[in-house]
């Protein structure tokens, strides 16, 4: 199982789209638990980002809306870095 890590500007993010869109929260979450216990879950719909976000990955929480992560793989953390819909994190 990884261990999930949040950014301080991710938790601002999240607050805020969890505000806008609290109708996904229980989804949100959901994502997150799967996330941690298989990160190659197909739900998830990993993939490596391309361009000026190469170094990062995007989960999907569901078609519209997405998160942004780095894996630490020598400690095995997955770090959450932005959320938001498609356009906005990319």
């Amino acid at each position: 199982m990884y261990t999930i890590t949040r950014t301080p500007r991710y938790i601002k993010r999240l607050e805020k789209f969890l505000k806008k869109h609290n109708n996904l929260a229980d989804r949100y979450k959901k994502t997150v638990t799967i996330l941690a216990h298989d990160p190659a879950h197909p739900s998830l719909r990993l993939h490596k980002l391309k361009g000026v976000l190469q170094e990062f990955y995007s989960v999907s929480i569901n078609m519209e809306y997405r998160i942004i992560i780095d894996f630490v793989i020598v400690e095995e953390t997955i770090i959450l870095i932005d959320i938001g819909s498609h356009d906005e994190v990319y």
